[in-house]
């Protein structure tokens, strides 16, 4: 898979274009200090994904993710945050932003994530879903009835959690039911919501005040 780093910090692109030339299916094809120079490379490049950093001179990682994903929605972008005070995350979401990540990851777990996403997966670090809601608490802007008339009973508990950021089998143990009939629930809601992924699912959760 082709991969292109994007980050402002010479020390932070050098460091994970070590770590992932260590992985035999990853192929780092180019490095990028701003979210306009990411954007050239992916038209002459054609990645499967982006990292991509947020805060950034000349071009942010959010306007550089809404013009990626505008006009080549097959490169999935890979948002990596130090989330210090970062309010932009939200927007990366509403931009296409495939999944988030601390920079504090672990290696494993970052290397998980590129794979998962170039394959369509959402990854989202737990930590980044739970500052999300904190960031937007009390900030209700939409009536939850909006959410509640599409779902049943059920899929609202579900929606409830994947907003806090929980993995399918995370939901399974605490509603007591199997991984199978959550991923079911998960995708009547993705259905009905009219969204792709359970990332933006969680977005429309907090808008509505369902969390």
């Amino acid at each position: 898979m082709k991969v292109i780093i994007c980050d402002d910090q010479a020390i932070v692109r050098d460091g994970l274009e070590m770590l992932l030339k260590l992985e035999p299916d990853i192929n780092v094809i180019g490095t990028a200090d701003d979210g306009a120079r990411a954007v050239e490379m992916v038209e002459k490049e054609q990645p499967d994904l982006v990292l991509m950093d947020l805060k950034m001179p000349i071009m942010n990682g959010v306007e550089a993710t809404r013009r990626i994903r505008t006009k080549y929605p097959e490169v999935k972008v890979l948002v990596l945050t130090t989330f210090d005070n970062d309010e932009w995350v939200l927007d990366a979401i509403q931009a296409g932003a495939s999944g988030y990540l601390l920079k504090d990851t672990p290696r494993d777990d970052l290397v998980k994530a590129i794979r998962g996403t170039v394959t369509g997966r959402t990854y989202v670090d737990p930590s980044v879903a739970g500052k999300v809601l904190q960031q937007v608490s009390g900030r209700q802007t939409q009536p939850a009835t909006l959410i509640t008339s599409k779902l049943t009973a059920r899929e609202v508990d579900v929606l409830r959690l994947i907003a806090k950021g929980f993995s399918n089998a995370d939901i399974s143990d605490q509603m007591f039911l199997s991984e199978g009939t959550v991923r079911n629930h998960v995708s009547a809601i993705l259905t009905k919501l009219g969204v792709s992924d359970r990332t933006r699912a969680a977005v429309i959760a907090i808008q509505h005040g369902i969390t």
